[in-house]
């Protein structure tokens, strides 16, 4: 089975063509800058030097949030596009889920990414990928008490944290039999409103309290 992996929900990319287990094609670098021009570019190159198409893969698994807004919509933007127009299975994961594939020592791994001003998306996982703690958008404080156990990683600078050394492999091989998800249905996850939209609905509470 020929997959397509894509993740764009940071500002370290990743995109990898799958075939019967074995890793074909593989970028994973740091993108700055202007990842809508430059994805497109890095897809062409994963597959110029295979035997096959893009048009030849039987599924897509792209990474639909938590993460950089920008970013996230770019991934699922792509992974819709592919899957509707080649009509292939479109399979969904978590930008969480795949930080927790890094190998770690301890009991638990939480993985984390910034969301600024005290926040991070985080969850809790076991060595088999389970979730423990359901992602979350929470306040990083609330989550020391599980420090002890657990080995950290984040891309972003975050106190007590590992940078991540994220196995492709890992996640594909858990969700390979997944129900796939109609493109059209294919949204982000962003785990909290927008900046926009929170203000928005800070300006309709205000209009409501005057």
């Amino acid at each position: 089975m020929k997959i397509l992996f894509l993740d764009t929900s940071s500002f370290f990319v990743t995109v990898a063509v799958i075939d019967e287990d074995k890793i074909l094609s593989l970028f994973q670098e740091e993108i700055s800058d202007d990842m809508s021009s430059k994805i497109m570019p890095i897809l062409d190159e994963s597959f110029r030097r295979l035997p096959f198409e893009i048009s030849d893969i039987d599924k897509i698994m792209v990474v639909n949030g938590p993460g950089s807004f920008t970013g996230v919509r770019i991934g699922v933007t792509i992974a819709k596009i592919l899957s509707w127009s080649l009509k292939k299975d479109v399979i969904k994961l978590s930008s969480l889920e795949f930080l927790a594939t890094s190998p770690f020592n301890s009991k638990y791994i939480i993985p984390m990414i910034d969301a600024r001003r005290g926040y991070v998306y985080a969850g809790i996982y076991d060595d088999k990928l389970n979730n423990i703690l359901p992602d979350k958008y929470v306040k990083y404080d609330d989550l020391k008490k599980y420090f002890k156990e657990s080995t950290l990683v984040s891309f972003d600078p975050l106190v007590h944290t590992s940078k991540p050394k994220t196995d492709v492999l890992k996640i594909v091989r858990k969700h390979l039999l997944d129900k796939p998800v109609n493109c059209h249905n294919l949204n982000p996850n962003y785990l909290k409103k927008t900046e926009a939209e929170e203000k928005l609905e800070s300006k309709k509470n205000d209009k409501k309290d005057n």
